[in-house]
C-alpha cells in the first residue's frame, strides 16, 4: 500500500493516471470524495468488485453505489430513465445525491439490488425487493480528484473505506491501518467536504423514494417527490 498526497483543487495528472492504471488491472484504489473517502473498483470487474467485499467484510447480498464522471453514463448503467431523473441530475449534480435505476445488464451482480426487497442502507449502498428485476444505484461525486480518476478509470464500484459496521471516513487518518495495507494505493486530499452520506433516491417507484436521507435533506428533494 502507498499513500500518495494529492491536491484537491488541481490533482496531479501523473497521480491520476497511475491509479487508473491500477484500477484497469482489477486493483484497488482509497480516493476521496466530498462526503467520505471511498473504496473503489473498476465497476466492470467482477473479481475487483469481488475483493472490496472481501476487504471490508461486507455480505455480498449488499451491492455498491456506482460512480460516475459524466451524466451521459447514467443511460449506460440503467434502463427506463424516468424524466424526473434527468431533472434531478440537473438541479443536484455533481453532488452527494444517489440515484436508483432499473438496471442495465452489463454490470456484474455484486454491484446490482433486486429491486423492492428489505431496504438495508448502509455508507455508500443499498438493496431492494422484486423477484429478478435488478437495480443500480448511481452518483456523480463533487469532487476534482474522485471526478478526475473516473474520467481516467471508467466507472467505480465504491463503498467508503473502512470495515463494515465501522464508521466512514472522512480523512486518510480515520482509516483503519489494516485495511490500508489490503489496498494497492491511496489518495489523500485531506478532509472531505461534506461529511455526510450522499442521499439515497429510488427511482424505479412513483413516486420517487428516499431510502436514505443524507447530505440533501427531503426538504431540498420535495417538489421531485
Amino acid at each position: 500500500m502507498k499513500i500518495v498526497k494529492i491536491s484537491a483543487q488541481r490533482p496531479d495528472s501523473k497521480v491520476i493516471a497511475h491509479a487508473a492504471e491500477i484500477i484497469r488491472r482489477g486493483g484497488l484504489v482509497v480516493f476521496p470524495t466530498e462526503t467520505v473517502y471511498g473504496l473503489g473498483a473498476d465497476a466492470f470487474n467482477a473479481r475487483a468488485v469481488r475483493k472490496i467485499f472481501k476487504i471490508k467484510g461486507r455480505p455480498e447480498k449488499k451491492p455498491l453505489i456506482v460512480h460516475i464522471s459524466k451524466k451521459s453514463t447514467i443511460d449506460i448503467l440503467a434502463r427506463d430513465v424516468p424524466s424526473v431523473a434527468r431533472a434531478l441530475v440537473r438541479k443536484f449534480w455533481s453532488g452527494p445525491l444517489t440515484l436508483v435505476f432499473h438496471a442495465q445488464k452489463a454490470l456484474p451482480d455484486l454491484v446490482l439490488g433486486k429491486l423492492n426487497s428489505s431496504i438495508v442502507p448502509s455508507m455508500e449502498l443499498f438493496i431492494q425487493p422484486k423477484g429478478r428485476v435488478k437495480t443500480v444505484a448511481v452518483r456523480m461525486p463533487a469532487h476534482k480528484v474522485a471526478l478526475a480518476l473516473i474520467r481516467a478509470a471508467g466507472p467505480l464500484a465504491a463503498p467508503s473505506a473502512n470495515f463494515s459496521g465501522e464508521k466512514p471516513p472522512t480523512r486518510v487518518s480515520d482509516i483503519s491501518r489494516a485495511l490500508l495495507r489490503r489496498v494497492d494505493l491511496v489518495l489523500d486530499a485531506g478532509s472531505t467536504s461534506v461529511r455526510v452520506p450522499s442521499t439515497v433516491l429510488d427511482l424505479t417507484v412513483s413516486p420517487p423514494k428516499i431510502l436514505r436521507e443524507g447530505a440533501i435533506n427531503k426538504k431540498q428533494l420535495k417538489k421531485f417527490l
